[in-house]
């Protein structure tokens, strides 16, 4: 075995110890939910962004607040609602007073200006104030006014919506849930877990929350995962189960002809590809296989599948329809 062979083997072990590790401290706090748990440590290890959608009490925000504890990276919460502005999220220009008592505009942050964001009830504010998350999240950086600012890395968005109280709420566009790397339905807990839920509420046990990972330290997983090997039958699979969900492709069967108004976009392909190097080294191995593409397809493509008015008149569930298309795909061209 080479020596860069050996390096990598190194890495992919040392990731793998730090991927269960930060998955053991959050399972101190957030009790079950395993799978969006690993959902969302993936996307931050990838750099990418996560949507959660469930009802209210699931731990969403307690997830976010455990994450930045465990990977010590600065945490704020927005609080989406109707009346909220752009220049909420990212800022403003006020006018100050230099010590030669001239008058200056001076740009002051918003809450936007952090590490790990909580984008709580996102779907509660207007297109206007949600497009201000625009830049920040594909660009990592913001402009108001003529003034780039660049975030600090690494910076991430983890957004919620309920997705039963419509009353009040603005659909996020197309363009805006394109950013977000996964979608991840949230689901209720089970007997043992709210058994579990209550048991820690009434006895108020307080757990201990270890640090095990720092922002340095995830901009080098980052780099390692670009290590990853992809062969190139194995991309090319990831790019035939997006072009699957466009009604006009040659992939496409006849459910999707019928259902599907638009399929998933370019960024689909990037987060297939993403995830599965994360899942790959988490498995143990410095190269991407077929299972791995497909392990989260769900939260990749859920989002960025858009239903015509017969799919929607059908009532069509998007993953169940996610699930019937891998079946369809096949592994090799």
């Amino acid at each position: 075995m080479s020596t860069t062979e050996d390096q990598m083997r190194a890495e992919a072990d040392r990731f793998r110890e730090d991927y269960a590790a930060i998955r053991d401290e959050v399972a101190k706090v957030i009790v079950g939910q395993e799978r969006v748990v690993e959902g969302a440590i993936t996307a931050v290890v990838c750099g990418g962004n996560v949507l959660l959608e469930g009802v209210p009490g699931l731990g969403k925000t307690e997830l976010v607040k455990t994450l930045s504890r465990v990977l010590d990276l600065e945490f704020r919460r927005i609080q989406f609602t109707p009346d909220l502005m752009p220049a909420d999220i990212i800022g403003t220009n006020v006018m100050t007073m230099d010590p030669d008592g001239r008058y200056r505009f001076e740009f002051r942050q918003g809450p936007l200006f952090t590490q790990l964001l909580l984008a709580d009830e996102i779907n509660r504010a207007t297109p206007k104030t949600q497009s201000a998350l625009l830049e920040a999240m594909q660009e990592g950086s913001v402009t108001p006014g003529h003034t780039t600012y660049t975030l600090t890395q690494p910076f991430f968005v983890l957004a919620t919506q309920n997705p039963i109280e419509q009353e009040g709420t603005y659909p996020l566009p197309e363009a805006q849930l394109d950013r977000f790397m996964f979608k991840i339905n949230v689901p209720f807990l089970n007997r043992d877990e709210l058994n579990e839920v209550v048991n820690r509420t009434i006895l108020k046990r307080s757990v201990e929350i270890e640090q095990v990972m720092d922002g340095p330290r995830i901009l080098e997983l980052r780099r390692v995962l670009e290590n990853v090997v992809v062969a190139d039958p194995v991309r090319d699979y990831a790019v035939r189960l997006v072009l699957a969900t466009h009604p006009d492709s040659e992939f496409a069967q006849e459910e999707v002809q019928k259902y599907v108004r638009w399929g998933a976009s370019p960024r689909a392909s990037q987060a297939l590809i993403g995830s599965a190097r994360v899942r790959a080294l988490q498995q143990g191995r410095a190269h991407v296989a077929v299972a791995d593409v497909r392990y989260f397809a769900e939260e990749v493509l859920q989002h960025r599948v858009l239903l015509n008015y017969d799919g929607q008149a059908e009532n069509i569930s998007v993953p169940d329809l996610i699930e019937r298309l891998m079946n369809h795909v096949p592994e090799e061209a």
